[in-house]
């Protein structure tokens, strides 16, 4: 037995009666307490734990509370920040707080430069007359409050870099607040909270007031930006200095704080001097996160209710990016800005990041800004206006949207806004008063307004924007936002003259050359390469030939009871490694099928243009509706330069030498980044990783090992963005496949030999019925097709360019020499195959396909036993010998077969699944008293049963789970089929077939008033079907009479 502090049960504790509280036991050779925990050092002031066991910051999530309060004239005054605070205290439940209620996850305040407050604090403590609105900016920066000489140090050099950068600091102010009610976790990290105020130094001079003078607000705004950065990298987060805001219109007051805490922490706010034109708040909830005083919100420009499910994909097509932006603004002084995205952030720290360069850079509005990051569905929406489609279009050719469910509000003190996900998955109401206040806010009722103020009220739509322009004085319509900026240029006419559809470049290179494929006479069954690659019997008639005869994905019975790849006897695809990742709880799947109006697999490939710039030639890029490529595409591609001179493309070989042995494997992948490099670096648009060399004498690198590898090597050296990635690869052939290569880069895909396969099919008429070569073709590119928009929906993500290199996916068995150089930034909990393993395996399929002697093997392709048991195949937890012993044991009440099934069930777990190698040191363990041990009977009422509905199983195991489970205790569930009421009634002997637990699903099946009343727990779920994000199904044919009455279906009708 282990106490909570991992000892041993003293002889005194052991004599305790069961139920009594156990005392503590302190063990002082273990860290003891949240503080010895080792730190994250990206982190601000070390407040998040460093990556261990399963723990990993990346993967922390949270949702929130936001809303603002605006004068729509821009007129300033204290109530609109006195009636910000009753809009952020209403919105408590949207946050959190610790064990100890004084710990809040974070809340904070967003208001415009308060100017009179401000003149006042500046004349009484630094002894400075600030100059007018505009002219002066004042920040709020954290500090380390536990070394005096390291604060002043930074002072020093925030005040040194600005003096660099043409910038005087008048003087730094204390911010006052109140520390004695924060909780034990917030006032370990609080920090010094100072104020500077800093002007330009040309307007200034060396003197106490300002002198007159042109002024260039923009240069202005760009200079205290660039310090702003520069002093953020210098001096870095981990030492304690964070900058919440530093600017000539908005400051924010934020913390580790709970709603209620902010204005009785910070004075300024409830000072009846400190006035502004709006305010916006946030209260945050760390659904799985560590909160901090620097992740709470409002960040500079922006607060954020959601979750952006792409931000890893974001973050590193930001960091390509660097290596080609230019500014006339910024000149050389943009090198000082990089990383534009600051480690340690959260998602929404990381949006405001690019948010605020976009907006100090210039170019485009704040509201431009927010439509081009985060744009509505416009790729299907026949009703959009061209005008609008054409901006949409222009700027997916700029960046790739920053997609998931999001409520994002922002101000830059002219504009206060808030735009929506283009799925409305987060709450959004507004309402404006005949005194020319708009109030927004998470939910009705935020603040009182009396009924007859309100002229107009309602809720933000998806996708669409509200916009308050506080120097116009006006409310600014969506359409007329849109259609405003839209016609600022005519990106109909950039779009049209510059951007490469792939069906015309197919046409063009066909005019000077052959693109059809070259198929060899090899039988399918004798085929080298598929032996090579990797393929079976059973993926080919169980996964791909339905694919092909029908255009869609193939069906199974649910449970995969083989082993995981890192625990397979045979070579499994590196694929095989990874598993998709899901949306959960806060962060819905979206349905493909019935949401596919929002849902896009269109990206944009080739050289980017300058993301700081408006130009044609941003949009000089190929169009692809779907990243799976035929061979007459990716052959057309290959020669692209014939049909286009500007476009060049190179291939690289990504096979080698069979003769360099397990090292070749390592040389090969060196060698494909620096080939890719040097292709850059020659002007090649276009890198094709090829395996096409595979042959007697030469071994493919896996697609996916060497996609992910140059993927991120260019990522590394800022150059991924100056060329399209494309995969010709003979490996890739499920859905998964395709998907993970595109989660880790590549930016289309060619299968060429599951092409080849289907002229083979066709040509040997092994495909029954009538359907041409072509349907075929086109029926594999359908299933290949909705199977990605099935994945990506499960994680909520809709386009194909925001999932493109998002990593939506955590590895399984892979070493983390391998994870760090080819997938950077995926977890990797458990680790396993190293380069030399896989290099191993490489070997191993091979020498199926290209022995190295002659042997004798049964002719054909083999039988591996992945999905079906076959004698000498892979291990299954449900073989032949223990499926014997069951049926024995209930036919029979063969005791001793039930043990021998017992037995052969623990050897295959152990064969096939992690759970299985888990074991326990029951020879260290010390004794103890049965009547410390917690009853039987007490123990199994909590056993609850899988939730499988009647009709995924038959109404015999459904009812007999649920009468032995009533016997026990326990609760049996219906799962999401139902249950009939008459399973409600009571037997003689005391016995009912009743199903404790009732599940309620999207489908709604069998949900009756009787069937919810007659619950002991009602469990709601969030996505149909058992599998995440995605549901199962339950074949037509298996939909009898009896359970389509339950259901309240119909017979034969296909559903979860």
């Amino acid at each position: 037995m282990i106490t909570a502090s991992g000892g041993s049960l003293s002889p005194e504790t052991a004599k305790i009666p069961y139920g009594a509280p156990l005392p503590l036991v302190e063990d002082e050779s273990e860290p003891n307490g949240f503080d010895q925990v080792a730190r994250d050092p990206e982190s601000w002031a070390g407040s998040l734990p460093a990556q261990t066991g399963l723990y990993s910051n990346e993967n922390e999530r949270d949702a929130c509370g936001v809303g603002f309060i605006c004068h729509i004239k821009g007129q300033p005054n204290h109530k609109i920040v006195s009636d910000a605070r009753q809009l952020l205290c209403a919105m408590t439940h949207r946050g959190a707080t610790g064990a100890d209620s004084r710990d809040g996850d974070g809340a904070g305040v967003m208001t415009g430069i308060p100017h009179q407050f401000m003149v006042r604090e500046a004349e009484r403590e630094i002894g400075c007359q600030l100059p007018e609105p505009g002219k002066y900016a004042v920040g709020n920066i954290f500090f380390n409050p536990k070394d005096d000489s390291e604060r002043e140090s930074h002072k020093s050099i925030f005040t040194k870099l600005a003096q660099d950068l043409g910038l005087r600091v008048l003087g730094w102010r204390e911010v006052p607040t109140d520390g004695t009610i924060l909780g034990p976790a917030a006032s370990s990290k609080e920090p010094s909270i100072l104020q500077p105020f800093v002007v330009h130094r040309e307007n200034y001079g060396d003197g106490k007031s300002s002198q007159n003078g042109p002024f260039d607000n923009r240069r202005f705004e760009r200079q205290l930006y660039v310090l702003r950065k520069h002093a953020t990298h210098t001096i870095t987060l981990t030492r304690w200095f964070y900058i919440c805001s530093l600017s000539t219109s908005n400051i924010v007051y934020k913390g580790q704080l709970s709603p209620p805490q902010v204005y009785n922490y910070y004075h300024d706010l409830n000072h009846v001097l400190y006035k502004s034109h709006f305010a916006l708040v946030h209260s945050r909830f760390s659904t799985n996160t560590f909160p901090s005083w620097d992740r709470a919100q409002p960040m500079r420009w922006a607060a954020h209710n959601g979750e952006i499910n792409t931000v890893r994909g974001n973050k590193n097509w930001m960091r390509a990016r660097e290596g080609v932006l230019q500014s006339t603004l910024f000149g050389d002084e943009l090198n000082l800005l990089y990383p534009i995205i600051e480690a340690g952030g959260s998602d929404s720290a990381a949006f405001d990041n690019v948010l605020e360069l976009l907006v100090v850079n210039g170019v485009v509005s704040l509201p431009e800004a927010v439509m081009m990051m985060i744009p509505e569905a416009w790729q299907d929406n026949e009703l959009m206006e061209p005008e609008k489609r054409a901006f949409y279009n222009w700027a997916a050719c700029v960046q790739e949207p920053w997609d998931g469910p999001a409520l994002f509000t922002f101000s830059d003190g002219r504009y206060c806004g808030a735009n929506l996900d283009r799925n409305g998955l987060r709450p959004c109401r507004y309402i404006i008063t005949n005194e020319d206040i708009m109030v927004c806010a998470s939910e009705v009722g935020a603040i009182y307004i009396e009924p007859e103020k309100v002229v107009s009220k309602g809720r933000l739509k998806p996708g669409r924007m509200l916009l308050v322009d506080t120097v116009e004085g006006r409310i600014v319509d969506d359409k007329e936002l849109k259609r405003t900026t839209a016609r600022k240029q005519n990106f109909a006419s950039w779009v049209e003259g510059n951007m490469l559809q792939l069906p015309m470049i197919v046409k063009r290179v066909q005019r000077t050359m052959s693109v059809e494929p070259a198929i060899d006479n090899t039988v399918l069954a004798t085929d080298p390469k598929l032996l090579a690659f990797g393929y079976t019997v059973e993926q080919l008639n169980l996964l791909m030939l339905p694919m092909v005869s029908e255009g869609k994905e193939a069906l199974g019975s649910m449970g995969n009871d083989a082993p995981l790849a890192c625990m397979a006897t045979q070579a499994r695809p590196v694929y095989d490694y990874f598993r998709q990742l899901f949306a959960q709880v806060t962060n819905p799947p979206i349905d493909p099928i019935r949401e596919n109006i929002v849902m896009s697999l269109e990206s944009y490939v080739g050289p980017e243009g300058n993301l700081l710039e408006m130009k044609p030639e941003q949009c000089h890029r190929i169009l692809l509706k779907s990243p799976v490529l035929g061979i007459e595409e990716m052959n057309a591609l290959k020669n692209l330069s014939a049909a286009y001179p500007k476009w060049s493309s190179r291939t690289i070989d990504i096979t080698f030498p069979k003769s360099e042995g397990l090292l070749g494997y390592r040389t090969a992948l060196d060698r494909v980044c620096n080939e890719a490099t040097a292709a850059i670096e020659d002007n090649q648009k276009v890198v094709i990783l090829s395996d096409r060399a595979v042959g007697k004498d030469r071994i493919p690198l896996s697609a996916l090992i060497a996609c992910g590898a140059v993927h991120h090597h260019l990522v590394l050296q800022k150059k991924r963005a100056k060329v399209a990635l494309m995969v010709e690869t003979g490996e890739a052939r499920e859905v998964h496949h395709l998907c993970v290569l595109v989660g880790y880069g590549a930016d289309a895909i060619c299968p060429y030999l599951v092409m080849e396969v289907i002229h083979k099919v066709t040509r040997e008429r092994i495909v029954k019925g009538e359907q041409t070569l072509e349907q075929l073709l086109k029926n594999y590119r359908k299933a290949t097709d909705n199977g990605i928009l099935k994945v990506m929906s499960k994680m909520g993500i809709s386009t194909l360019q925001s999932y493109k290199g998002a990593q939506i996916f955590e590895a399984l068995g892979l070493h983390n020499e391998v994870v760090s150089r080819c997938f950077t930034g995926t977890a990797s909990r458990v680790q396993g195959a190293t380069f030399d393993l896989l290099a191993m395996d490489a070997f191993e399929l091979h020498e199926r396909g290209y022995p190295s002697r002659e042997t004798l093997l049964p002719p054909g392709m083999p039988e591996s036993g992945e999905y079906h048991w076959r004698d000498g195949g892979e291990a299954h937890v449900n073989d032949p010998a223990g499926i014997a012993n069951l049926q024995d044991a209930v036919r029979e009440r063969n005791q001793a077969a039930y043990d021998a099934y017992s037995r052969n069930a623990r050897e295959q777990i152990k064969q096939t699944s992690l759970r299985g190698l888990l074991d326990f040191k029951f020879e260290a363990a010390t004794p103890i008293p049965v009547e410390q041990v917690e009853p039987w009977n007490e123990i199994v009422r909590r056993f609850v049963t899988g939730a499988m509905s009647y009709g995924s199983i038959s109404m015999e195991a459904h009812s007999t789970l649920a009468v032995a489970m009533n016997r026990l205790g326990g609760k049996s569930n219906t799962g999401e089929g139902g249950e009939d009421a008459e399973r409600s009634q009571v037997f003689p002997n005391g016995d009912t077939m009743r199903s404790a637990i009732k599940q309620v699903a999207s489908g709604r099946f069998g949900v009756t008033s009787n069937y919810l009343a007659d619950a002991d727990e009602l469990q709601i779920k969030m996505a149909q079907g058992a599998k995440p994000g995605e549901g199962g199904e339950l074949p037509g044919h298996k939909v009898s009479g009896s359970i389509a009455r339950t259901r309240h279906s119909t017979a034969g009708y296909r559903g979860p």
